[in-house]
């Protein structure tokens, strides 16, 4: 475990929305497929009207997994607070695969998921779009404060 939180500690030093590697422009059609259901609004101004199945992903880059309001698998839960920032690069990982992503992280082949839907191409791009709506900053992620507490992607 303290593998995983290394490893995650040390991605989210690296990934920054700035260096999200993807096309947030094709992201943002990609995201499509998503806005059944999650929306992505701050507390202003709402960017995408989505369903209420799926947790609100405004700036899940760079927050703690399974952390806000939302009601959340035990899973997902039981990762954030294993230390499960999501980042670029895992959240790729996670929406290829969620039930297989806890899996691994948490070392637990009865690790479970809500979120059903498995992107197959183009997680780079959504990530990208994603990494646009993050709170987080480079400086921020320097000083350990991206693990604020408020949401994750399912």
């Amino acid at each position: 475990m303290t593998r995983f939180i290394t490893m995650a500690a040390a991605s989210l030093l690296l990934a920054s929305p700035a260096f999200a590697e993807g096309d947030a422009a094709n992201g943002e059609k990609e995201f499509r497929k998503c806005k059944a259901c999650h929306t992505i609004a701050s507390a202003d101004e709402v960017f995408v009207k989505g369903g209420p199945t799926g947790p609100n992903l405004y700036g899940v880059i760079g927050r703690t997994a399974g952390s806000t309001d939302f009601r959340y698998g035990t899973s997902i839960v039981e990762a954030g607070e294993a230390g499960l920032v999501f980042d670029v690069d895992n959240i790729q990982a996670y929406m290829t695969d969620p039930k297989a992503f806890l899996a691994e992280f948490l070392d637990d082949k009865g690790a479970r998921t809500k979120m059903s839907f498995k992107m197959r191409s183009d997680q780079a791009d959504v990530a990208a779009y994603l990494a646009t709506f993050s709170e987080v900053s480079a400086g921020d992620e320097a000083k350990g404060e991206a693990g604020a507490t408020e949401g994750d992607g399912s």
